[in-house]
């Protein structure tokens, strides 16, 4: 297990924070800007990650992991939203203990891992996404902000 609970919830805002800096700089009318036919928008990614969130941290509840389907209605609202998620999974996150990182869980598609690797996969996830949405903000005319918040 290469992290604590608090470095795992660091390393998570580490990376939200400065999507949620991007997707204030989106101008809202761009909310439903797609990159390409049939590729989800800038509030559809958004929901996505939220809906991820919280499906995570239902599988470190060792819950059944259900994705949420509730759409935001515009582009402040899914931010907002994604926010909300973030803090609230970074909360749980911080407090698990190394054993409970170490506990194997049902995770994405039925497989069986340890809550770390469940949180090294959202995590990798959340790159992904990210990717897209940097360059969807370029395409649109907005310069990201660095991927990461050092420090």
């Amino acid at each position: 297990m290469p992290y604590s609970g608090q470095e795992y919830a660091q390393a998570l805002q580490m990376h939200r924070s400065p999507l949620l800096e991007l997707l204030g700089q989106i101008p809202a009318e761009k909310g439903s800007f797609a990159a390409w036919d049939g590729g989800k928008n800038f509030i559809e990614l958004s929901d996505h990650l939220k809906s991820t969130s919280k499906m995570v941290s239902s599988i470190i509840a060792g819950e059944k992991p259900v994705r949420t389907t509730e759409a935001s209605t515009d582009l402040a609202e899914a931010r907002a939203s994604l926010e909300a998620a973030s803090t609230h999974l970074a909360d749980t996150i911080s407090r698990l203990s190394d054993e409970q990182l170490n506990t194997v869980v049902d995770a994405f598609g039925g497989q069986k891992m340890p809550v770390y690797k469940v949180l090294d996969f959202a995590r990798e996830h959340d790159a992904h996404h990210k990717g897209q949405l940097w360059t969807m903000a370029r395409m649109v005319g907005v310069q990201p902000p660095f991927f990461v918040k050092l420090g």
